[in-house]
């Protein structure tokens, strides 16, 4: 197909060459025919030869100037004529006396002319002039004519020069369409047209139908592809296209992995509330290709199988502690001490239900009561007093019920797991509603007598895959911040950590818009849930 291209441009342009260069050459032969008539009337005495009565003569001395003048200049031929078409001079001397044949007008009547004309030598380039004497009155004309043939002879001569170049120019196009060719084999790995049509069908079919993001980067750093899943994980568009992860996503964390800021292998990342695992690997162009997955609902699994695991130690300990409780009251009624064996089952029981109905009072919210009763236990195993604040009243009237049970759930973790370690361990709870007119601002603080955090990591602790834990066995630490953080965020919220008054960490949680307004009807309680339902992690 190069070859076809380059061989039609070639033909194209030789044959657009030589279509003017005929006419070209016609004209300057004409134009030089003209040339040698206005010369020779210009010779001087000539116009005095033709006006001295003599007449025209085969050796008279216009016809000796006339040849003069031929043979310098190789003109066909050269003839003077009178006013009345007579010819004085001519390369064949027994045409003169005679008429010319072909019309003198325009020169006799004082125009010059030049053209391609029959004439009695055969087909000539022709100038005409007219002849003038010292008061410029016309008594003749001059007629030059130049074999047509010298001119097909330039015209033959020049061809073969002309397909020369021609064919030198073909050659190197030729040579340069193979090496266009051959590159293009190496770069598309000797694959035919049809080939590269299917893979790129099979391309897009992949892409957007596996279940895994992919982002591709060009040699630049920017975005030249997302397949669908991509777009869904990280928000994207085809407006983000040739933009930068920086751009299209913001600083952040997912933004640097993309862009190979952050080395390593199955990187952990939150990205608008989801969880994802991301690997970037080089291409050979310079770019890079990213993967995306969603962990979202493995981690949220593990979280409860954290919780669970947490709730069966602490059903464990309890299993225990009731055993040792039926046992005392056993010998109690056995020592037949029943007003102390009814004195200490009273005592046993008025404590939970004293920690249920404390929750319950300050937290009206079924699924978060029941979470921090769930807490309570746990915190009661592990030796940590988990308190409600005073000043908390929270109502029933959340706009997301579930997303601030996972907020509160990882900072009530956290703060347990930084107050176990430290005597007489003590968790503080405190969610406060905003108190303007309409009471949609929500504000949770959660505080621990823990170790605390140090200044310089305040920030640190919100990011991505920053823990000092050790991780569990299915999966990784240092999410459960940074999802607290972002779903904040999400709400219009902020999360910061500072010194909180037990001397450990307090983390505090600032949501303009977790609850409806004063004035909406309360949110339903679903059927079968109590004011506090069966305790859950």
């Amino acid at each position: 197909m190069q070859l076809a291209v380059v061989t039609g441009v070639t033909a194209v342009a030789t044959g657009l060459f030589l279509a003017p260069f005929s006419n070209q050459l016609d004209d300057q032969a004409s134009r030089r025919a003209l040339a040698i008539a206005q010369a020779t009337a210009a010779e001087p005495g000539l116009d005095d030869l033709l006006a001295d009565g003599a007449g025209p003569s085969r050796d008279g001395p216009v016809q000796r100037l006339a040849e003069r003048i031929r043979h310098a200049t190789g003109a066909s031929y050269i003839v003077v004529l009178d006013t009345r078409g007579i010819r004085w001079s001519h390369a064949e001397p027994r045409r003169i006396g005679h008429r010319v044949s072909t019309d003198p007008g325009p020169a006799l009547a004082g125009r010059e002319v030049h053209h391609i004309d029959e004439g009695t030598l055969g087909r000539s380039a022709r100038g005409k002039v007219p002849l003038r004497d010292e008061r410029g009155k016309v008594v003749g004309a001059v007629s030059v004519g130049i074999a047509y043939d010298s001119v097909r002879d330039r015209f033959t001569r020049a061809v073969p020069g002309l397909l020369a170049y021609a064919g030198g120019a073909l050659g190197v196009g030729a040579l340069a369409a193979l090496l266009i060719f051959r590159r293009l084999q190496k770069r598309t790995h000797d694959l035919a047209f049809s080939d590269i049509t299917a893979l790129l069908a099979e391309r897009e079919a992949v892409l957007h139908g596996i279940r895994e993001g992919v982002v591709a980067l060009d040699s630049s750093g920017r975005i030249r592809l997302v397949n669908d899943e991509a777009q869904r994980l990280l928000d994207l568009d085809g407006q983000h296209i040739g933009l930068s992860p920086q751009e299209a996503l913001g600083p952040g964390r997912t933004a640097r992995v993309l862009a190979g800021e952050a080395p390593g292998s199955d990187l952990l990342t939150v990205s608008g509330g989801r969880v994802l695992v991301a690997n970037r690997m080089p291409t050979e162009d310079g770019g890079a290709v990213a993967t995306l997955r969603d962990r979202t609902e493995l981690e949220l699994l593990g979280r409860e199988l954290d919780g669970s695991q947490g709730l069966i130690d602490a059903l464990r300990a309890q299993d225990h502690e009731h055993a040792n409780r039926m046992h005392i009251l056993l010998g109690l009624l056995q020592l037949d001490m029943v007003e102390d064996a009814v004195d200490y089952l009273s005592e046993a029981v008025g404590v939970h239900r004293a920690t249920a109905e404390e929750i319950s009072d300050h937290i009206h919210d079924p699924m978060l009561a029941a979470l921090l009763v769930g807490k309570a236990t746990v915190a009661a195993e592990r030796s940590v007093a988990l308190r409600i604040a005073p000043g908390t009243l929270l109502p029933d009237r959340l706009v997301d019920p579930p997303e601030l049970a996972t907020v509160l759930g990882n900072l009530v973790d956290n703060a347990l797991d930084a107050a176990a370690g430290s005597p007489g361990g003590r968790v503080t709870v405190a969610l406060v509603p905003d108190a303007d007119g309409r009471q949609t601002g929500l504000t949770l603080r959660v505080g621990d007598s823990g170790p605390g955090v140090p200044p310089e990591h305040r920030e640190a602790v919100f990011t991505e895959g920053w823990s000092t834990k050790e991780p569990p066995a299915h999966g990784r630490r240092g999410l459960g911040l940074a999802l607290v953080r972002r779903l904040a965020e999400r709400h219009g919220g902020s999360a910061q950590v500072s010194e909180g008054p037990d001397g450990g960490a307090e983390f505090t949680v600032v949501l303009p818009e977790a609850l409806h307004p004063k004035s909406a009807p309360a949110r339903p309680t679903p059927p079968g849930v109590g004011v506090i339902p069966r305790p859950r992690p």
